[in-house]
């Protein structure tokens, strides 16, 4: 059996790519590995990476949201967030109401049980990027960071 080493050698060679083609591609598969090692934590409170995310944001947040605002917060989008908090709403994780000023607006809270499979989860969810990403250290974690945010940012 190959090394991997000696395996993602052979395969940067063959590469034809530009670098920024190979970068996007290598966190593409990144992104795709990381984002297994989490599903199968969520697996076990039947939570997908989508709805762990917006039970998050409403913990997070000093209030009700608005749909919309819990769609701007989210790490990746979600083209039809009402079905995702529809999903959410009938496992009583959380809960909607029509705001009294503006009839309009629909805010969205978490609920107290869902504040609970969220307790039970923080460890678990901590472990696995623990496992995942602890090898690299901090100061190689906070250079990573630096990068991936300054990737984010438009150019100038």
């Amino acid at each position: 059996m190959e090394a991997g080493g000696e395996r993602r050698k052979r395969a940067a060679s063959r590469r034809i790519g530009s670098a920024e083609e190979d970068v996007f591609l290598d966190l593409l598969r990144t992104c795709d590995r990381l984002t297994r090692g989490i599903v199968e934590v969520l697996k076990a409170a039947d939570l997908s990476p989508t709805q762990y995310n917006v039970l998050r944001i409403l913990r997070g947040a000093d209030r009700a949201l608005a749909c919309g605002d819990i769609a701007g917060r989210m790490i990746t989008r979600d083209p039809d967030t009402t079905r995702l908090l529809d999903r959410l709403e009938k496992r009583g994780l959380i809960v909607r109401a029509r705001e009294g000023k503006d009839r309009r607006v629909v805010l969205t809270r978490i609920t107290p049980p869902g504040l609970t499979l969220l307790a039970g989860l923080d460890e678990p969810v901590q472990a696995a990027h623990r496992r995942q990403l602890g090898h690299l250290g901090a100061l190689r974690l906070r250079r990573l960071r630096q990068l991936l945010r300054a990737a984010r940012d438009e150019p100038a």
